[in-house]
């Protein structure tokens, strides 16, 4: 049970071109932005379309994946873990980001 103590598993479509860098020590960041879509009715029986927006990041093999396969738009299955890190803007504001830190991640749809 260990493994679903922090688990997030995810099906969506890319919001935008992956952004890769390339660390000083070589290690490389790929990150890209995921809408998932949940759909239900309302009171009227009008269907309802919510889109959710998940920040996404993966390093070094898998993003090499994502640098050579993935652009806006294309849809995928992901697994990983939520991170929140924080950090101080140029003002001196605290500033604070959750993501999903992705360790599997599978192509789906025409290729």
């Amino acid at each position: 049970m260990n493994n679903l103590r922090n688990r997030v598993q995810l099906i969506g479509h890319l919001g935008m071109n992956p952004e890769i860098k390339t660390l000083e020590k070589g290690s490389k960041l790929a990150k890209f932005s995921l809408a998932t879509n949940d759909s239900y009715k309302n009171a009227q029986g009008e269907k309802i379309t919510e889109t959710e927006w998940h920040n996404i990041v993966a390093w070094n093999k898998t993003a090499d994946l994502v640098e050579s396969f993935l652009e806006k738009g294309k849809e995928v299955a992901l697994e990983g873990k939520l991170t929140t890190r924080s950090w101080e803007d140029e003002s001196g504001n605290k500033k604070y980001i959750t993501e999903v830190v992705c360790h599997e991640i599978l192509f789906l749809g025409k290729a």
